[in-house]
C-alpha cells in the first residue's frame, strides 16, 4: 500500500470519528425529530467504519496505523 493511500484512509477515518464524536454532542440538547436523524447517521457512520476495517482486514492492512 502506497503512503498516499493510507493517508487518504486515515483522513476519512479521522473525519468520520469527528463527525461521530459532533453528533454524539449534538444528542444532548437535540429534539426528538432530530434525535432520530442523529442516531441514523451515527449508524450510518458505524456503517461506513465497519466496512472499511473489513476491508482492511481482508487485506492485511494495520487497522491501528490507518486509524480504524
Amino acid at each position: 500500500m502506497t503512503d498516499s493511500y493510507a493517508a487518504i484512509i486515515r483522513d476519512v477515518a479521522q473525519s468520520v470519528h469527528a463527525n461521530m464524536r459532533e453528533l454524539t454532542d449534538r444528542k444532548g440538547f437535540a429534539d426528538s425529530e432530530e434525535l432520530d436523524h442523529i442516531e441514523g447517521k451515527l449508524i450510518a457512520y458505524q456503517e461506513v467504519l465497519a466496512m472499511l476495517r473489513a476491508s482492511a482486514a481482508e487485506h492485511n492492512l494495520p487497522l491501528r496505523e490507518l486509524g480504524l
